[in-house]
């Protein structure tokens, strides 16, 4: 019998080779809209997949919200027409009018941004106003992660400083709480607990000042179970929809399937126990130290050094690994290793039926 990722006419594709597999995809979607109950609560983030195919999955699947850290991710979801599209990052700079270009381009998609800085608000403002644009925003608060966003103790001053804005509208709260990572559930669980505290405690401090109900956007991927217990937030998972080795081995209470493989062929033979594959660090992320990537298909190839093009594993005997030999690999990081790729290969039923471009991949797509 064929394993799941078995590709029978492989041979159409070259390597190192991205492979995407829309089946599993699909149940990868169905099952974060099992475990959230109520889709209008799922905002997926697009960092992920960066495919305009894949997101439009998300979209036929009945999610009608998005969010995503890049502008070209944000036109991507622009072309095919999501309703609602949250750039996950404060825009500075140039990128301020490459976000409102893209409101003036895209009017049916409803987008909004960050802020955390009094400033750089009255930046985006002025912008606006000169463009006759209202942007809503939300106020990013730093949970814990202390990569961006405000402390929570300062963000009533904050949302003070944005509502005389006149082309501003706050929306919601955004928290981000990528430093709960942690592989025993419960622990997992009170890292969850306390983000969601410090945003609830700015929720009800702010609250008052709207005559509207604000939006709270929580998590990531490993807290995302938590958050959708609870009724009064969205939740932005990515990594489902793809899945890794790092948070299949990591999180075990989470039901989601590897859907996106690399595809690598044996390129030379170097001895009895060692041979050398077409998977560098330009076709894997790299990040993490060895091994950045797990073989499906023979678990016992170990990777024990990697070069830009050249990736040497350690084999129990190389006379079953000869040249052209193919390797079905599953990377620890899929998101960063979806970038390196400008187009994925399409299986279903055991075999390649197409490409799909890697359209967010790059910083520009038109504006």
């Amino acid at each position: 019998m064929d394993d799941w990722y078995d590709i029978r006419n492989v041979d159409r594709i070259d390597s190192p080779s991205l492979a995407f597999y829309p089946d599993r995809i699909s149940g990868n979607i169905e099952c974060a809209k099992r475990i959230i109950g109520d889709p209008d609560r799922l905002r997926p983030h697009v960092k992920t997949n960066k495919t305009a195919e894949v997101s439009r999955m998300l979209l036929n699947a009945g999610i009608r919200k998005f969010k995503c850290a890049t502008i070209a991710e944000a036109e991507m979801l622009g072309i095919i027409g999501a309703p609602d599209v949250l750039l996950a990052y404060q825009p500075v700079g140039p990128k301020i009018s490459r976000l409102l270009d893209l409101i003036k381009a895209y009017p049916a998609t409803r987008y909004s941004c960050l802020v955390d800085q009094e400033e750089n608000a009255r930046a985006i403002s002025t912008l606006c106003e000169s463009m006759n644009i209202t942007l809503d925003v939300f106020i990013d608060l730093n949970v814990g992660m202390n990569r961006t966003g405000i402390l929570p103790e300062k963000a009533k001053a904050l949302v003070d400083a944005v509502l005389p804005l006149k082309s501003l509208r706050i929306i919601g709260l955004h928290s981000y709480d990528g430093h709960i990572h942690d592989a025993e559930l419960s622990v997992r669980c009170q890292g969850a607990d306390a983000a969601y505290a410090l945003t609830e405690r700015v929720y009800r401090e702010i609250s008052p000042q709207f005559a509207y109900p604000l939006i709270k956007v929580m998590g990531g991927t490993p807290t995302f179970p938590m958050y959708a217990k609870r009724k009064d937030c969205e939740c932005s998972p990515g990594t489902f929809v793809f899945w890794d080795w790092g948070y299949g081995n990591a999180y075990p209470d989470m039901p989601f399937n590897v859907a996106a493989l690399l595809i690598t062929r044996v390129i030379s033979v170097l001895d009895k126990q060692h041979v050398c594959v077409d998977l560098g660090y330009k076709a894997v992320a790299s990040e993490s130290p060895l091994p950045r990537v797990h073989f499906l298909n023979h678990p016992e190839a170990r990777p024990i050094s990697q070069s830009e093009e050249h990736l040497v594993l350690e084999v129990p005997d190389s006379r079953f690994y000869p040249l052209g030999f193919v390797f079905y690999g599953v990377p620890v990081h899929i998101c960063p290793t979806v970038a390196l790729y400008d187009k994925a290969s399409v299986i279903r039923d055991y075999e390649v039926t197409g490409e799909w471009p890697i359209i967010a991949r790059s910083r520009r797509i038109t504006y």
